[in-house]
């Protein structure tokens, strides 16, 4: 191993951050980088009892400033987030990059959408009102939206900065104080929004760090009794899990967990327009992502075409290390690497029809997987069901609009889906009928919609992340009845 990090983000890394200190804790663990697997960083490994001191932090921190801090006070301290985060744009991207080995372009893009989930709930901070409520004669009642109090967030290594500005940031905005559990796989982003928060003056304890493993501070912080709300992006298993454990404690929880997302094309369709989202939305850091567009659903008319020119696409994808800025970098690990190759393997030859290209530049060291496009299989099989989670798309036939909903909708997860079409008629029925948190007309993905509430039915989970509705389930409505006769 190496004696020395590749990368030094400049400050250290196998820390905790608790009620404004940084400090060491008893054990560490070390970060590769996935595009040559190569030492990366040492972060800490918390454990329960710095779970136990976090949230205590976080306690101590709603019963001080924090706490007495008026909303338009708040959003000014994220609005100075945000904009310390848009200043260091090109440091965090390659941060993320090296991390999570996400094209180098992405990871930027990443940082800006960091920095305007902060502008956004900088500015929302002071207008999330409560309503005045006709009742009988000699009431006034009205409702107030209050903090939940001391909020845990446990988030993934996909997506670290733009999850905790849709997180993270929605909580802050409405005064709650967080304790955030990043992924062990790639949390170097999430260390450095903390330092930031601190350089904006956001007040000691109000945010707190705690690197580490799922089993261990993970766990802790889903079953802890003094939280007040859980938010969680990840696997539905570990979902179910940390569901499990805060209902010990009878807390809510925001969940955003998996998807197996379509893209319907009809005979009408634009394809020209839409063959961009058709790939993209599959390819897209490396397939890493649960609104990813796996299965696309083509009339049969069209069948051919569609799948002709997508090959045609997969064909110039470079796939290469995240700094040298492909269109797909690695995926995150060796085992993600495994599980991606797992199901491939179940896949008959004749039904690959396109694979993208390895750089001559990606170390044979680096865990690379070349995006698949698949066709030919019956709409059953495991491949066009289960999220694979890698760079691997499904085309499958229909011959009808109801056909096209049943398959599309026979799925466990219902997180995004898309609908390609001119009639305005068959776009109305299908944004109906297609059981999804977030249906796209002629589009995909709205170039992320900081403002959009985004979640999922099913095994997607519930509640909603993004926009007013994000500030709405970090809060708790009261009702207050004064009887003045």
């Amino acid at each position: 191993m190496e004696t020395r990090p590749i990368y030094d983000p400049g400050f250290a890394t196998d820390h905790v951050l608790v009620g404004g200190t940084w400090m060491k804790t008893t054990g560490s663990l070390d970060l590769t980088d996935p595009s040559d697997g190569r030492f990366l960083a040492r972060i800490a490994r918390g454990r329960a009892p710095d779970i136990d001191a976090a949230v205590a932090a976080a306690r101590n921190a709603l019963e001080g400033p924090w706490g007495q801090m008026t909303a338009t006070d708040r959003g000014r301290c994220l609005s100075r987030l945000g904009h310390l985060v848009a200043d260091r744009i090109d440091w965090l991207a390659e941060m993320e990059a090296r991390d999570v080995g996400k094209p180098l372009s992405q990871a930027r893009a990443d940082a800006a959408a960091l920095a305007r989930y902060l502008e956004f709930y900088g500015g929302a901070a002071d207008k999330v009102m409560g309503e005045t409520i006709p009742y009988q004669a000699g009431y006034t009642v009205y409702t107030l939206r209050e903090p939940h109090g001391v909020t845990g967030h446990i988030v993934p290594w996909n997506y670290p900065m733009q999850i905790i500005g849709r997180s993270v940031g929605a909580a802050l905005a409405m005064g709650n104080a967080c304790v955030l559990k990043p992924a062990e796989e790639a949390c170097l982003t999430a260390l450095a929004f903390a330092r930031l928060a601190q350089e904006a003056g956001l007040p000691d304890g109000a945010l707190n760090v705690v690197p580490g493993l799922g089993e261990e501070a993970g766990a802790a912080l889903s079953a802890h009794p003094d939280v007040d709300h859980l938010s969680f992006t990840g696997s539905v298993p570990v979902g179910a899990r940390v569901q499990g454990s805060a209902a010990q404690n009878i807390v809510p929880v925001t969940l955003e967990l998996g998807g197996k997302s379509p893209q319907l094309v009809f005979e009408d369709a634009d394809l020209e327009r839409a063959l961009p989202f058709l790939v993209n939305a599959g390819i897209q850091n490396a397939g890493q992502t649960c609104s990813a567009a796996s299965r696309i659903l083509v009339h049969a008319s069209r069948l051919e075409q569609v799948a002709r020119a997508m090959a045609s696409a997969y064909e110039d994808l470079n796939v290469g290390p995240a700094l040298s800025d492909p269109r797909v970098g690695p995926v995150i690990s060796t085992r993600q690497k495994d599980i991606i190759e797992s199901f491939l393997a179940k896949a008959d030859p004749d039904h690959v029809i396109a694979r993208g290209v390895l750089s001559d530049t990606a170390p044979s060291s680096g865990h690379y997987v070349l995006p698949t496009l698949l066709t030919g299989m019956r709409a059953d099989h495991v491949l066009a069901r289960d999220e694979i989670f890698g760079p691997v798309q499904v085309v499958l036939p229909f011959e009808t609009e109801e056909e096209a909903i049943s398959i599309a909708n026979d799925t466990d997860y219902g997180l995004v889906a898309g609908v390609w079409t001119e009639s305005g008629a068959r776009q109305m029925r299908l944004a109906k009928a297609l059981k999804a948190g977030q249906v796209f007309l002629n589009n995909y993905g709205a170039g992320g919609g900081v403002e959009l509430p985004f979640g999922g039915v099913g095994k997607s989970g519930h509640g909603r992340e993004k926009g007013f509705e994000a500030l709405y389930g970090f809060s708790q409505l009261k009702t207050v009845a004064a009887h003045h006769g």
